[in-house]
């Protein structure tokens, strides 16, 4: 009872919705769902093959699907190519600027009724149907150009030529086979993926069960999240007509409301990566390592107050990448580690380490005055050099260093070069496929606290004795 009761409601709402209430027009279905703007053209097969009630039921189909569109010159255009031994443009783009014009005018088409030139109905849409003056808009990446092929049979001429020019100018073609159609066909015209623009049904009496997927396919705006991440560096969330980006758990909002940060307050840091490029990294393993530097990245709040980063690769000799401060923002960053190349020979880690003391730590390489200095060292094996003077100078200029070892890395080795507490800087993993949870670990332990020694923080308290002092001799004088 309740599931005919329900489907009475239904029934009634889309009555409601075709005819509307007391004279009012029905609210558009794109207020729901908002369609990207799109110049739409439908390619309909009407060869002799296709009887007059078939043909009817595609207009049907047509209809439904214009009906979910948002119909305006602003956003959704439509035309319609009716094909069968010739081509004839029954709507153009630029001919109707409503849904109920559209449709009307979609309920006068007759079928032709000869024979099948499918490619020649493609091109006579890369030719006229969607030029400029049918009414096309200017090739935009803002403009979606859509094709929906609509064919019963085998086609007298050839497509795939003809719809790879289609593809190639930016026009993304579906296409639909009925009944006895050839797939083959459907799959040279159709755009990739073919599971995606390649659907079939067995007679058009069942055409209309597609008119979802086109629904659906069309509609990019019900959940603003669900068409991309918008720039939102960890969540997207939807709300409304609008999209706000949020933080996974331990990770905070930065200022430009679209990065996260692990530390809080964005703490001012010049962060040094040191990264083995031994050959017996290999290839495929100095890209996990990448992926890894960028996982870190992610968790900083990139600034010229807050966390600047650079890049040191070692291996027989020492290069670097990208000095501290070079790059302003993450996904510049990013970008620089991507592009690293894989230097592949010895592992000279205690030559790594001098040139991170005597160079990317030095204010002419970018380090900023009195800023913490943070350094991850990563090695894969035992260096091929003495690493103990490097590493406990390091350490005597305050440095924080955390070693990060994988493989055959010299568990006596990552301690040495690691900051005290030892058991807190140094980490280790037999995998390059597990280091993305080294990374995790890392994102908040590389977050420096404020030194209450550091000379921002005394000015501060300073301030606040010079204020507590200035009260006193206030309350005194009152007193006296």
């Amino acid at each position: 009872m309740a599931g005919i009761f329900s489907g009475f409601v239904l029934l009634v709402l889309l009555l409601l919705q075709e005819q509307g209430v007391h004279g009012v027009p029905p609210q558009a279905r794109g207020v729901q769902c908002r369609t990207r703007p799109t110049d739409l053209v439908f390619i309909i097969d009407s060869s002799r093959s296709v009887r007059p009630n078939e043909f009817e039921q595609v207009k049907v189909f047509m209809s439904q699907v214009i009906e979910s569109l948002d119909v305006a010159p602003n956003a959704t255009r439509v035309g319609v190519i009716n094909y069968a031994s010739a081509v004839k443009n029954e709507l153009s783009l630029k001919t109707h600027r409503t849904k109920a014009n559209l449709k009307q005018a979609v309920r006068k088409i007759e079928p032709l009724s000869t024979g099948t030139m499918t490619g020649l109905a493609i091109q006579f849409a890369i030719n006229r149907a969607f030029s400029e003056s049918e009414g096309a808009r200017v090739q935009s990446p803002e403009i979606n150009k859509v094709a929906i092929v609509v064919t019963d049979g085998r086609p007298q001429d050839s497509v795939k030529d003809v719809s790879a020019r289609a593809r190639a100018l930016g026009i993304e073609i579906f296409a639909i086979g009925v009944g006895r159609v050839d797939m083959n066909t459907l799959r040279q015209i159709a755009s990739h993926p073919l599971d995606e623009h390649v659907d079939y049904v067995e007679s058009y009496s069942v055409i209309e069960k597609l008119t979802k997927k086109f629904q659906e396919a069309f509609c990019a705006v019900s959940d603003l999240c669900a068409s991309g991440d918008h720039d939102c560096q960890q969540i997207c969330v939807s709300t409304g007509a609008s999209y706000s980006c949020a933080c996974k758990e331990g990770f905070t909002l930065n200022n430009d409301g679209k990065t996260c940060s692990a530390c809080s307050g964005g703490a001012a840091t010049d962060l040094v990566f040191v990264i083995d490029g031994s050959k017996s990294v290999r290839p495929e393993n100095f890209e996990l390592v990448k992926k890894f530097i960028n996982q870190i990245v992610d968790s900083l709040d990139i600034s010229d107050k807050n966390a600047n980063v650079g890049l040191v690769q070692y291996s027989s000799s020492v290069r670097q990448e990208f000095p501290l401060g070079q790059y302003k923002n993450k996904k510049d960053i990013k970008a620089a580690v991507r592009r690293m190349s894989y230097m592949e020979k010895g592992t000279m880690t205690g030559q790594a380490l001098k040139f991170l003391i005597d160079n990317s730590f030095a204010i002419s390489s970018g380090a900023r005055p009195g800023v913490p200095k943070v350094a991850i060292v990563f090695t894969d094996g035992r260096s091929q050099d003495y690493i103990n003077d490097a590493a406990r100078k390091a350490k005597e200029l305050g440095y924080k260093i955390f070693a990060v070892g994988v493989g055959n890395a010299v568990e006596d080795e990552l301690k040495e070069i690691a900051s005290e507490p030892v058991v807190e800087h140094y980490f280790y993993t037999a995998d390059f496929r597990t280091i993305n949870q080294i990374g995790k670990k890392l994102q908040s332990k590389i977050c420096v606290e404020e030194d209450p020694c550091e000379c921002e923080a005394i000015v501060k308290f300073q301030t606040k004795v010079d204020n507590l002092i200035k009260l006193a001799t206030l309350e005194n004088k009152i007193t006296v």
